[in-house]
């Protein structure tokens, strides 16, 4: 088992990453100190495969488990969803000492994390990674928020969890589909921060597509070393941390134009990550050969890599404008001057990205 402590001082937390971990889960909570009421949100498919085994873990160490089941999709991570589980909570008595602990994907985590952000002002929260992209990003870096008829993560907090724990055999049940979505986010790190390993990616793309255990053990733990050094130095995205939005602004676009019903987060981002590459390149900031690297991996990762033909340019323009990393009117980009290397900007005109979204 590898332990990442993500170091913020009184708010610091351990991500623990290995294989056949789940079970161990209630020891866990027994080293947090936390309360004995255990708030478990989850939804259907997670609770059928792993709620037997986090259930008789927690109250094999002597907690009193209730779980709070949820719906499948972003169309669930709602106010609504949240008052729901506020409901629970109370009526069964939790109180500031009662942990939330989020057992699936981003919905879930997402969602379990702002209900543990605000019930009773905080109380302590453990996130239980599920699916290879919760375990690479959504999991870490304490981001938690529900969506709102407007716009996707627009009422949120940055709250840390207590305890990261990802057993890696849990991705065994995954679809194809769910991992190549998380080898989005993976290759993203490759691109944000580490040239090195982004080669590592490249000469290990098939293994990782055919579930190597080994290979996917060394990218969930990297891919969290990253993100862990980068919320180190900004915890709540005050500078570097938007590097980290890398392929996002497109991506969300692309989320919300289709409805969140055509694309995974994951594959949603692979046509940002492309995106702004080729916006990098128009503008003379990114070489053609390490452009050409980039598109080659997200198409051998098996994601989509270009923008839908149907959707309008003044729709994706209007999506830009309604980001959350909107300032002042001006936009953030995250582009990539090399591989391993990005640059935040806040300059791109309107004109510069009409003229880009024509070009498809």
């Amino acid at each position: 088992m590898e332990l990442i402590k993500v170091d913020l001082g009184a708010r610091s937390y351990n991500i623990s990453i290995g294989s056949g971990i789940l079970p161990d889960l209630g020891r866990y909570l027994k080293e947090l100190q936390v309360g004995k009421r255990v708030l478990l949100v989850t939804n259907s498919n997670v609770w059928r495969l792993y709620g037997k085994i986090v259930k008789e873990s927690l109250s094999d160490a002597g907690y009193r488990v209730l779980v709070g089941e949820i719906g499948d999709g972003e169309e669930y991570k709602t106010l609504a969803t949240a008052e729901r589980l506020y409901d629970l909570a109370y009526q069964s008595g939790c109180d500031r000492l009662s942990p939330v602990v989020a057992l699936g994907g981003g919905v879930v985590g997402d969602t379990a994390g702002f209900v543990a952000a605000t019930y009773l002002r905080g109380v302590p929260l453990i996130q239980v990674p599920t699916t290879l992209l919760a375990q690479v990003d959504s999991s870490v870096g304490g981001k938690v928020a529900v969506n709102h008829p407007r716009g996707k993560n627009i009422i949120g907090a940055f709250y840390q969890p207590c305890l990261v724990l990802a057993d890696i055999d849990v991705l065994k049940t995954l679809p194809m589909r769910e991992i190549r979505s998380g080898l989005a986010e993976i290759i993203k790190y490759g691109i944000i921060w580490s040239e090195e390993f982004f080669s590592w990616l490249e000469e290990n793309i098939g293994a990782l597509l055919a579930g190597d255990a080994g290979s996917l053990v060394h990218v969930v733990q990297e891919s969290c070393r990253i993100k862990a050094e980068v919320v180190e130095a900004d915890e709540t995205e005050g500078g570097l941390r938007a590097i980290l939005n890398y392929g996002h602004t497109v991506g969300h676009a692309v989320e919300a134009l289709t409805r969140y019903k055509k694309y995974t987060h994951g594959e949603a981002v692979g046509i940002g990550m492309v995106a702004a590459a080729r916006l990098a390149w128009s503008l003379k900031l990114l070489g053609f050969a390490d452009l050409s690297r980039i598109e080659a991996l997200v198409r051998r990762a098996g994601l989509p890599y270009e923008l839908p033909e149907n959707l309008l340019v003044e729709d994706i323009m209007e999506r830009f404008y309604h980001d959350k990393k909107v300032i002042g009117g001006n936009l953030t980009f995250v582009l990539p001057g090399c591989i391993g290397k990005v640059d935040i900007r806040k300059d791109l005109t309107r004109d510069i990205l009409i003229n880009f979204s024509k070009m498809r």
